[in-house]
């Protein structure tokens, strides 16, 4: 199994949720996160102040899926979340060793 994480702009997250759902994926995580990368935040003003705006608005799309399930998703991940633009995000591709399901105990592929 893996997980795949995926640092997308907040605007994305709709499209991509329902190009995975299209491609069979049941389940995921998403959380509002900040951060920044090459573009390191922008500058913003705000009643006449210019202020420096260092992490920016992001969604983080965690999801958990069979070894030859990775492929499919990161490609429809590509797809549906770049804009050609800088800080269209990340993904990144981990090992899981072990998935439980607190409901039931069912383990592994059988529990995600």
């Amino acid at each position: 199994m893996k997980k795949i994480e995926a640092i997308i702009k907040p605007f994305k997250m709709d499209d991509v949720r329902e190009a995975l759902g299209e491609i069979g994926v049941t389940g995921m995580t998403v959380s509002e996160v900040k951060g920044f990368g090459r573009q390191k935040g922008h500058t913003e003003l705000y009643r006449g102040a210019e202020y420096m705006v260092d992490f920016l608005p992001k969604v983080k799309l965690e999801i958990v899926v069979k070894k030859e399930n990775v492929e499919r998703c990161v490609a429809t991940i590509l797809e549906t979340a770049q804009t050609g633009k800088i800080g269209d995000g990340k993904i990144f591709i981990t090992d899981v060793e072990r998935v439980i399901r607190i409901r039931t105990g069912e383990e592994d592929e059988e529990a995600i």
